[in-house]
């Protein structure tokens, strides 16, 4: 991890406390998108059995575990970044998540690339440690995606990073089917894909169809209407695919993030973009 001081998260963090075992109790709520299991003793004495290298200390892993998704949901990103970090491969999910959703939001966007390569070699990691993790192959093709758009998507797709994109989600919906996160991404993987190269080229070279990625995001809105996101990338997807032919969907999925109650910092920030946008 970078020495370099991140920006703090710019709200009042307040109603984000999810200390002792406030974080429990709203897990299944905050985690609805990403499908993350809790990690406590438990789950991961289970996964230090099926993954024996990774020589898991069930109980200290645990709690460190939860104070570094405590400090993801209060919007501390380069804390709950560095704590991951130093939990290897089981603390890549909230390391991943707390520098992609910074590099997304708050960082400038001359460190943006830097921050998205970060997150996938953490990625590539998980895969390796744990090759059944839906979340090492979803949070791949999310740090993969944001840096594609970082060095444009037609690059991206010029490198080869298409394929693996789809790749992982394919990977990570087989493994978690309910997986709004990645719904939503194999949706905008299709979105971007024909608004950059069109239709046509897109649908015989990528496979990337509209009525697909439609229906990949009202997946994700089924699973997970309360989460701002689904909405703010529905109306992305949609500007993306069919421009101001669905204009009045657009502008109410993007009322509509900007409306919902946020529960920790990110759907904060994910609804503020959506207000932004409207």
């Amino acid at each position: 991890m970078a020495a370099k001081k991140w920006a703090k998260f710019p709200h009042d963090a307040g109603a984000f406390d999810y200390s002792g075992s406030k974080l429990a109790k709203t897990w299944a709520r905050l985690h609805a998108g990403d499908q993350e299991p809790l990690p406590d003793k438990k789950h991961l004495t289970a996964l230090a059995k099926r993954y024996p290298k990774l020589e898991i200390d069930a109980a200290a892993a645990s709690e460190a575990l939860l104070d570094a998704w405590r400090a993801f949901h209060r919007g501390e990103f380069q804390k709950a970044a560095d704590a991951g970090d130093a939990l290897g491969a089981i603390g890549a999910v909230v390391a991943i998540k707390a520098e992609g959703i910074y590099a997304t939001y708050l960082a400038k966007e001359a460190d943006k690339l830097t921050h998205f390569e970060r997150c996938a070699k953490r990625a590539e990691q998980a895969i390796a440690a744990m090759p059944e993790d839906a979340n090492a192959h979803y949070f791949n093709a999310f740090a993969l995606g944001r840096y594609s758009q970082c060095i444009s998507v037609s690059k991206a797709l010029a490198q080869g990073l298409g394929g693996k994109i789809k790749h992982s989600l394919e990977k990570a919906l087989s493994l978690a089917p309910k997986h709004a996160e990645a719904h939503t991404a194999m949706g905008l993987y299709h979105a971007e894909i024909i608004d950059k190269i069109g239709s046509l080229v897109g649908g015989l070279t990528y496979g990337a169809k509209s009525d697909t990625g439609v229906k990949h995001f009202q997946e994700a809105l089924k699973l997970t209407p309360h989460a701002p996101v689904a909405h703010l990338e529905f109306a992305n997807g949609l500007k993306m695919m069919f421009g101001k032919k669905r204009q009045a969907d657009i502008d109410k999925a993007l009322a509509t993030a900007a409306a919902l109650e946020p529960m920790d910092a990110m759907e904060k920030l994910d609804a503020e973009r959506a207000s932004e946008l409207s």
